[in-house]
């Protein structure tokens, strides 16, 4: 049985919880065939010492949000997705607000998939471009 849109971001927005998404204030907010949408505030919980976005958070937002589509890709009763490489070009600091990360796919495979992530702040300036890559690996039986 395949969810509804609304209850697979109900579903995915469990998962983060007690994790470093819940910690972060990271939430899935829309999905579709090609693509996952996630949203971080920008505060203090994400800030580098002088007050804007660190990187890392950034970061980590595009990796949750590019696992997750991954996740939703996969047969997980068969395989379990894990991140190897993540690359972050960041552009533009963000002092406020909210930051979105979008993840499309540039490959789906059987066993590695490689995700596009544009992170954007609430004016839809670009902020950082990310590549994510993924892999699958099998469960033992």
């Amino acid at each position: 049985m395949q969810l509804s849109k609304k209850e697979t971001l109900v579903e995915l927005n469990k998962i983060g919880k007690n994790t470093l998404m819940e910690t972060l204030g990271i939430e899935i907010t829309d999905c579709g065939d090609d693509f996952l949408i996630a949203r971080m505030p920008v505060n203090s919980r994400v800030y580098q010492p002088d007050g804007v976005l660190h990187g890392g958070a950034t970061a980590a937002l595009a990796e949750s949000v590019g696992s997750y589509a991954s996740h939703l890709f996969a047969n997980l009763d068969d395989v379990f997705v894990r991140g190897i490489e993540i690359t972050a070009n960041h552009l533009k600091s963000v002092k406020e607000g909210n930051v979105y990360a979008k993840a499309t796919f540039l490959h789906k495979g059987r066993t590695t998939q490689l995700l596009d992530i544009r992170i954007t702040d609430d004016n839809d300036n670009l902020v950082s471009v990310c590549r994510l890559s993924t892999i699958s690996l099998p469960k033992k039986k």
